[in-house]
């Protein structure tokens, strides 16, 4: 009897139905951690308008010249989503940060406080990340559990999934860390256009890096409680309940 002849058993049914169940989950982990993180396009709108400073000013050193330009295209950026009518969060956080180094660096006349208020905020979003993970409730969790449709039931519901969100928010905080000890020293004593393009270089490969290991953590990870299926479950039975009590007959 060949390979081919062997009659399928329960055993085979059931591991090809875990296989692609296990497909399925990461499948639907991979677009829900492009979707809360902005996938190419807000990679995209994250970089351009650091990229467009630096190269500007690395030509001819004109730190007002450089500003606009980044502000513009960052305002860009925005117009183009709300004529698409896509979601603008990614874009509206950019041209907010964006527009905060532009402050900084008018206020001060050094073109490096340009990149000063996005550093001090992944040095702030490294500590939120490693803070929540300590308290047990991991900051990731909290972002990713409306996009996976479970909001908090992984806390007290889905120890599996508490334990991946806390794994996840470690592997950013300390990404982040590692990414802020390289810039802050560099702040201080590298030349504005070594350090621009130094910060550049830095913006995709580590924030890939904590999205890929927090895809291996949740791929993992037992399935997500969908509550918002379980709430029109239970308002669908409520309503079943109440037909049947208006249908019975009064004694």
């Amino acid at each position: 009897m060949t390979s081919f002849d062997k009659p399928t058993t329960d055993q085979d049914a059931q591991d090809t139905q875990a296989s692609q169940d296990s497909q399925a989950a990461k499948e639907v982990t991979e677009a829900a951690l492009f979707e809360a993180f902005g996938g190419l396009r807000g990679m995209v709108e994250t970089v351009l308008p650091g990229l467009l400073f630096v190269t500007i000013f690395t030509i001819n050193k004109d730190l007002h010249t450089s500003a606009i330009a980044a502000l513009a295209v960052s305002v860009v950026l925005v117009a183009v989503r709300l004529i698409r009518r896509d979601t603008v969060k990614h874009a509206f956080s950019g041209v907010f940060g964006v527009a905060f180094g532009v402050v900084f660096a008018m206020m001060t006349g050094n073109a490096k406080d340009f990149y000063l208020p996005g550093m001090l905020y992944t040095l702030g979003l490294a500590l939120a990340y490693i803070v929540t993970a300590l308290a047990g409730v991991p900051l990731i969790g909290l972002i990713l559990g409306p996009v996976f449709k479970e909001n908090l039931s992984w806390r007290t519901r889905n120890p599996g999934r508490k334990k991946a969100y806390t794994k996840a928010s470690w592997a950013w905080g300390l990404i982040l860390l590692g990414k802020c000890a390289i810039l802050f020293p560099m702040y201080w004593w590298a030349d504005t256009t070594k350090f621009g393009w130094v910060l550049v270089a830095l913006k995709i490969p580590p924030f890939l890096l904590a999205v890929y290991l927090t895809w291996v953590f949740l791929a993992k990870a037992p399935p997500p409680i969908d509550v918002f299926a379980e709430m029109e479950a239970e308002e669908e039975a409520e309503k079943a309940r109440k037909a049947a009590a208006s249908r019975q007959p009064e004694a």
